[in-house]
């Protein structure tokens, strides 16, 4: 009777090790998409005297030069507030600056590890306002190099005054 046990164990355990082996590794097998795969937002620049820029772009971080601030990464892994690169807002703005032809420039903060954005189309902040970032309605609570965007977010920069 002992032997007999054994030996449907051992069956068991074969059969078992050969369903798994042939088996598809489905659960493995899957890869997950890149976390900076493309996305399209819609961007919106308000300036102090009305609509500066909207539209739809398509958008990943990526690396980001500034007149004033100079090429720096802006990819979400920015002051290491995601673990791998992502879209982010102000590689959008950057993305619809080049593709619309539009300029704007910043200033970047090592210690932040940011771009402040100081200039979109010739309007300042200056010492009185600043170019507030938000996303689908609420201000980023991170710069605008840390913060993740996901497809069809609505992402503004709006002239604020202090």
């Amino acid at each position: 009777m002992h032997r007999t046990s054994a030996r449907r164990t051992v069956i068991a355990a074969a059969t078992l090790g050969l369903a798994l082996a042939s088996a598809p590794a489905v659960a493995h097998a899957q890869s997950t998409p890149g976390t900076n795969a493309p996305v399209k937002v819609t961007l919106t620049v308000q300036g102090p005297d009305g609509l500066l820029y909207k539209g739809e772009i398509r958008t990943r971080g990526h690396e980001v030069t500034t007149t004033t601030g100079g090429t720096h990464r802006c990819d979400g892994t920015n002051g290491g507030a995601n673990p791998s690169a992502v879209p982010t807002p102000t590689a959008a703005l950057d993305d619809a600056a080049r593709k619309r032809h539009f300029t704007w420039d910043g200033t970047w903060y090592a210690s932040f590890d940011d771009f402040s954005v100081d200039t979109i189309k010739n309007v300042s902040g200056g010492g009185a306002a600043y170019w507030n970032i938000s996303v689908n309605g609420t201000p980023t609570p991170v710069g605008g190099c840390q913060f993740k965007l996901n497809a069809g977010d609505k992402v503004a920069f709006t002239w604020t005054a202090f």
